[in-house]
């Protein structure tokens, strides 16, 4: 089993996915950041959800993602328009 799964939020699918992007450790993926674990899983994934951002920046804070901050999960939603080219619906 992949020391990613003992994160929060990290399942075996996504700890597989981390993986295949070159992150193997929690320490690697805090020191890839969040927003750029997603952008590599995205390189391989472009489908990759807003659900998966969020639960990579609550593996690196070590909560769940229900838990984040609201304007730590606002920046997270303002990089996944910018990086998804979805525009914002204000």
């Amino acid at each position: 089993m992949s020391e990613l799964t003992g994160l929060p939020n990290i399942g075996p699918e996504l700890a597989r996915l981390l993986e295949e992007a070159d992150i193997h450790d929690p320490e690697t993926l805090r020191a890839v950041g969040t927003e750029g674990a997603f952008l590599r899983l995205k390189a391989r994934d472009p489908s990759a959800c807003f659900h998966k951002l969020t639960a990579l920046e609550g593996a690196v804070q070590g909560v769940r993602k229900t838990q984040l901050d609201p304007e730590r999960k606002e920046e997270l939603r303002r990089f996944f328009r910018d990086c998804s080219g979805k525009k914002s619906r204000e």
